[in-house]
């Protein structure tokens, strides 16, 4: 679910103040894009699903950015209202758990 690897990377690659900022400002955003989708907000569905590949790809949301780009491929199709947003929503709420959990698990090893 999540790519830890990229998290390692991204957290080398800013620091650790700056990683900190990082995962704020994606969560922040993110949240908001989702609370979108989750009120029936989808006129900007492709544009939504590919912010969230890339805050997903940046931050180490494997899953996350493969639904998204799954959901992008179906917009660009012309098959917009077959991508499951319920399953796209919950992937975000469970991967943002993982994601706070592992930190959790990584800051008190």
């Amino acid at each position: 679910m999540i790519d830890w690897s990229r998290v390692a990377e991204l957290r080398s690659e800013v620091g650790e103040d700056g990683f900190a900022e990082v995962a704020a400002l994606f969560l922040e955003e993110t949240d908001e894009v989702v609370a979108r989708l989750r009120a029936g907000e989808v006129t900007q569905l492709p544009r939504d699903l590919h912010f969230l590949k890339g805050s997903a790809l940046n931050l180490g949301f494997r899953d996350l950015a493969l639904r998204c780009q799954e959901g992008e491929r179906m917009c660009n199709a012309g098959a917009s209202g077959a991508v499951d947003l319920a399953t796209l929503i919950r992937l975000y709420i469970d991967s943002k758990a993982a994601f706070s959990n592992g930190l959790a698990r990584h800051s008190a090893a």
